[in-house]
C-alpha cells in the first residue's frame, strides 16, 4: 500500500505531554487562590488528586481538601484561569523529530479536541501554525462535533482534497480518535505512550496498527526508513 499523501495529528499526549498542560494550568490556577485565600498549596494538592486519578471536579475536590468554598463563582475562575493561562509545554522529543522527518513527505494536519481557548494557547505555544495545514479544533462547531463525529476528517478531505487511504490519523485514545477516521477508509496509528492519560485503555475502536512513539508510527505508514535516518541525524 502507498504511503498516505496527508498525515493528520491528534495534539494532546500524542504530539506533547498532556500532563504537562495539567500541571502547567494548575500552578496558574494556584497564584489565583493564593490572591483570592492566602492559601499557597493548592496546585500541589491539586497535582496529588489528579496522580490519583480525580477528574471532572478536580479543582471541587481540591478546595474542598483545603478546607476552602468550592462556590460557583470560585470554580468558574479557577477554570477561566487554566483555559486561559500561556502553558508552559513542549513538543515530545521523537515527535519533533518526526515532525521534521516527515517535511515535504507529506502534508501535515492537526484534529484535536478540547476548549477552543485552551487549544488555540497550546498549538501557539508549541508553534504549530507553520507545520500544519489545517489545524482543526473541533470546539470551534461546539462539543457537539467533538471526536468521534466525522465533522472535522471531512474537513480535513475537503482542505486537502484526499480521502480515503491517502489520509492517516495518528492518535491516543480508541474511545474516540479512530472511530471516523477508520470509517472514512483512512489509515488509522495509535501511539501509545507509556504513562499517557489513555495508555490504560482497552476498549473502544482501534487503530489499525499500534507503537509508543511516533518515529515508529510514520514507519508504519509507509513513509519509511528515510524517516528514521532523518529521526536519528
Amino acid at each position: 500500500m502507498r504511503a498516505p499523501r496527508v498525515v493528520v495529528f491528534d495534539l494532546d499526549d500524542t504530539l506533547f505531554p498532556e500532563r504537562d498542560y495539567v500541571r502547567s494550568g494548575l500552578a496558574a490556577a494556584g497564584e489565583w487562590v493564593w490572591r483570592a485565600y492566602g492559601r499557597a498549596d493548592f496546585a500541589e494538592t491539586a497535582w496529588a488528586l489528579f496522580a490519583a486519578g480525580v477528574r471532572g471536579r478536580l479543582f471541587d475536590a481540591a478546595l474542598e481538601r483545603l478546607g476552602l468554598p468550592a462556590d460557583p463563582a470560585a470554580i468558574a475562575a479557577l477554570v477561566d484561569v487554566y483555559r486561559h493561562h500561556r502553558p508552559a509545554i513542549t513538543l515530545f522529543a521523537d515527535a519533533d523529530r518526526a515532525l521534521r522527518a516527515l517535511a515535504g513527505r507529506a502534508r501535515l494536519a492537526i484534529v484535536s479536541d478540547g476548549p477552543l481557548a485552551s487549544q488555540k494557547r497550546k498549538v501557539k505555544v508549541l508553534g504549530l501554525e507553520d507545520r500544519f495545514d489545517p489545524i482543526v479544533l473541533t470546539d470551534r462547531w461546539g462539543r457537539a462535533f467533538w471526536k468521534p463525529h466525522e465533522r472535522a476528517f471531512r474537513e480535513v478531505e475537503r482542505v486537502t482534497d484526499c480521502d480515503g487511504a491517502a489520509c492517516a490519523y495518528v492518535g491516543d485514545n480508541p474511545r474516540k480518535d479512530f472511530v471516523a477516521p477508520r470509517a472514512l477508509g483512512w489509515r488509522t496509528v495509535r501511539v501509545r505512550r507509556p504513562g499517557g492519560e489513555h495508555a490504560g485503555v482497552g476498549d473502544g475502536t482501534p487503530a489499525d496498527a499500534e507503537c509508543t512513539e511516533l518515529g515508529e508510527a510514520v514507519r508504519l505508514l509507509g513513509l519509511g526508513h528515510e524517516v528514521e535516518e532523518e529521526a536519528r541525524s
